[in-house]
This record gives structure tokens, C-alpha cells and sequence, in this order.
């Protein structure tokens, strides 16, 4: 792979932190569009949605690229990133935490052992990704209500921009309304972060050497076992104010109107989604430890 070669130090904890940040905003650059497809067909066919997106059983985005194309001949091309400023603020408050901390907290439990047992990565996993959640969950709801948002003269838009998003979402909703979905999000997240990290991690060590095959199989066994939780999440963050009485009640909801497929709507985008982001993601973030490991260690030897 061209790029920075390994240094002889193993990158510290800030460097992993603020690597892991800056490597999922450069990945949510390229991949948002596919995530604001996944959205919109996540809340597609449900009733009385909050967003125009979401209303009516006609369906209205077919497929990945479908989706897409009719965003852009409707909405026009900036759609596919709407709700990318607070995409940005969550990567960097998110992933950091998630990702950039997982290998500190893996040895915390390990004791600093050498051998790793999967417990230790399942309980890595939980623990950075409900970290992440509670940290960064008010710019996950304002990026999805963001992305559900339909830009059509017949829908009047939710909110402004994305601090206009924040204050009108306490205001209305309480402070509480920005931490809306917690619980499912820590849900799906425990299962990304134990299913995403511990795959890739189990796949490089064993199986493979190679990076993005590596990545896109993490992203494969994530999209499969997270679909359910992630559309429960999305339509609880999503809804407005006392459609649902609680997440039991959004998922209850779907079963009874939709059918059990409904848990498994925007797959497709999602799975290339988690595939693309991680190869970008977690190639980048190797790239960047390496290159700020490299800058530090010049930086000591100049001096």
C-alpha cells in the first residue's frame, strides 16, 4: 500500500483519538450521500411521519441509486448532504471515542496482556460505543432529522441550519429531546462497535492482511446483524414529539403495520455504506497514525 510506512513506536492514545476523528469526517465526505439514502428509505412508508420523506405508502425512492437520482431530480444535488455539518460534528466527537479509544480501553481490561480473548473485545466494543453514544447522540438526532428532511416546495423545513436545529429541538422538546433514541442507539452501536471492530480485528489477525477486504467484511456482518436496531433508531430519533411513547412502541408499530421486512428497509445502501466507510476509514486512519507517529518522531530527533 503507498502511503506511510510503520514506525518503530506504537502510536499513544492521542494519537488514535484524534486520527480516528479525522479519518471518519473524510470517510462521511464520501460516503454521506449513501447514508442519506439509507435514511429516507428507512422512514419510507411510515405513518404519520414527521418529514415528507416519510409520509404515505406510495413508495416514493426505489433502491440505492433510485433513491438517489430522485433526490437529486426533486431536491437537487445539495440533499445528499444535508445534515452533513452535524455529520461532521458527530464523526469528531463520535469516532474518536469509539474507535480512537478502543485500544486503550481493550489493554485496560487485558491488563496489558498480550493475549486478547474475544471477551475482552466484546466488552472494548460495548463500552467505547455507549462512551460515543452518550457523548455525541444531540448530533446524531440533528444529523438524521437533517437527512429525513424532504428540500420540496410542498414541505415546509423543519429547521434553518444546525444550530437553529439544536435550539428549536431543546425548546420544543426539552433539553432530554436531544438525547432522544439513547437507549436504541447504544443498542445498535454495541452491536457496530463489537460486530465492526471485533470482526475487523479478529479478519486482519487470522484471515487476511489486507485492509479493505478486511473492512468491507466487518461492514457486511455489521449491516446484517444491526439493520433492525439502526431503522428502529433512525424512525424513534426521527419522529416528532409524542408519536411514539417509547422505542418498544416504534418497533411494536412497524411489525404490526409493515411487516417484519420493514426492520430490514435501506439495507442495501446501508451495507454499502458501512462497506465504503470503513475502507476509507480505517485505511486512512492506519495512513494518519503512521504519519503523525512519523512527524512526532522527527520532531523529537530534530530537537
Amino acid at each position: 500500500m503507498v502511503g506511510f510506512g510503520p514506525t518503530d513506536v506504537p502510536p499513544s492514545a492521542a494519537v488514535k483519538f484524534v486520527g480516528a476523528g479525522t479519518a471518519a469526517c473524510f470517510a462521511d465526505l464520501l460516503t454521506f450521500p449513501l447514508d442519506t439514502a439509507k435514511v429516507r428509505l428507512q422512514i419510507q412508508g411510515e405513518a404519520g411521519g414527521s418529514s415528507g420523506a416519510g409520509r404515505g405508502c406510495v413508495a416514493k425512492y426505489r433502491g440505492v441509486f433510485g433513491t438517489i437520482t430522485t433526490m437529486v431530480r426533486t431536491e437537487g444535488p445539495r440533499s445528499l448532504y444535508s445534515g452533513l455539518v452535524a455529520g461532521l460534528q458527530r464523526q469528531m466527537s463520535f469516532a474518536s471515542v469509539r474507535i480512537g479509544l478502543y485500544d486503550s480501553v481493550k489493554q485496560y481490561y487485558t491488563r496489558g496482556s498480550d493475549h486478547v480473548g474475544i471477551g475482552s473485545r466484546l466488552l472494548a466494543g460495548c463500552t467505547t460505543g455507549a462512551m460515543a453514544v452518550a457523548l455525541a447522540q444531540p448530533t446524531d438526532v440533528v444529523k438524521v432529522r437533517f437527512q429525513a428532511q424532504a428540500r420540496s416546495p410542498g414541505n415546509a423545513r423543519r429547521y434553518c441550519g444546525t444550530i437553529d436545529a439544536y435550539k428549536t429541538i431543546a425548546k420544543e422538546e426539552g433539553v432530554h429531546g436531544l438525547w432522544k433514541g439513547t437507549a436504541p442507539n447504544i443498542a445498535r452501536n454495541a452491536i457496530v462497535n463489537c460486530t465492526e471492530l471485533v470482526t475487523y480485528d479478529f479478519i486482519k489477525d487470522t484471515l487476511l492482511r489486507s485492509t479493505p477486504l478486511t473492512a468491507f467484511g466487518a461492514g457486511l456482518c455489521t449491516t446484517i446483524i444491526a439493520s433492525p436496531v439502526d431503522v428502529v433508531k433512525t424512525r424513534y430519533m426521527n419522529s416528532a414529539f409524542g408519536q411514539y411513547s417509547s422505542v418498544l412502541d416504534c418497533a411494536v408499530a412497524m411489525m404490526t403495520k409493515e411487516g417484519p421486512l420493514a426492520f430490514y428497509k435501506g439495507f442495501m445502501p446501508s451495507f454499502l455504506r458501512l462497506g465504503s466507510w470503513n475502507v476509507v476509514m480505517f485505511v486512512t486512519y492506519e495512513q494518519l497514525k503512521r504519519a503523525m507517529m512519523a512527524a512526532k518522531s522527527n520532531g523529537a530527533t530534530m530537537a
